[in-house]
């Protein structure tokens, strides 16, 4: 085994589940980012957690609602996953650029993504700093799936869908 410099350690973690986290802004326009960091927490109440960069608009958006969606891609998102992952959403609106389908959430302000296998919709119950990135821990309050592979990060813009389970 040999050692490797600890930059890189997180690389060591992949594959991962890609999600694509949907928040808000106060005045109503959808914010779409692409994220690999995301867990379960809890099952009782059923909780997760995600981890953003500070910097991103993301974060801003999510502080002031305290509310965001979890929308886990299906096989054949990879463009719009990319591009949701290398543009802000301070500029341009990502939902007309992908032309993914805004849906209407039950109780959160965010919105699903229709194209998506899973939904999540979640309020955020702890915030926590850790170094470069904000764990927001969240109250998931509704969840939706339909039939669909996953899509699953190989690391360097590499993915490959897998049969999800549902149980």
């Amino acid at each position: 085994m040999r050692e490797i410099n600890l930059n890189k350690a997180y690389t060591l973690l992949y594959p991962r589940q890609t999600v694509l986290i949907v928040s808000i802004s106060k005045e109503g326009k959808p914010n779409i980012m692409t994220l690999n960091w995301s867990s379960p927490v809890s099952f009782n109440p059923p909780m997760l957690c995600i981890a953003v960069g500070k910097q991103r608009y993301s974060v801003e958006l999510i502080k002031e609602t305290k509310e965001f969606v979890v929308a886990i891609p299906s096989e054949g998102m990879e463009k719009e996953v990319l591009f949701c992952g290398s543009s802000s959403g301070r500029n341009i609106d990502k939902f007309k650029e992908t032309k993914l389908t805004p849906i209407k959430a039950k109780y959160v302000r965010p919105p699903l993504i229709k194209e998506c296998v899973a939904n999540l919709e979640c309020e955020v119950v702890e915030e926590i700093e850790t170094g470069d990135h904000i764990l927001f821990i969240a109250r998931i309050l509704a969840a939706y799936e339909r039939e669909g592979k996953v899509l699953m990060d190989l690391g360097g813009r590499k993915f490959i869908g897998i049969k999800k389970s549902s149980f």
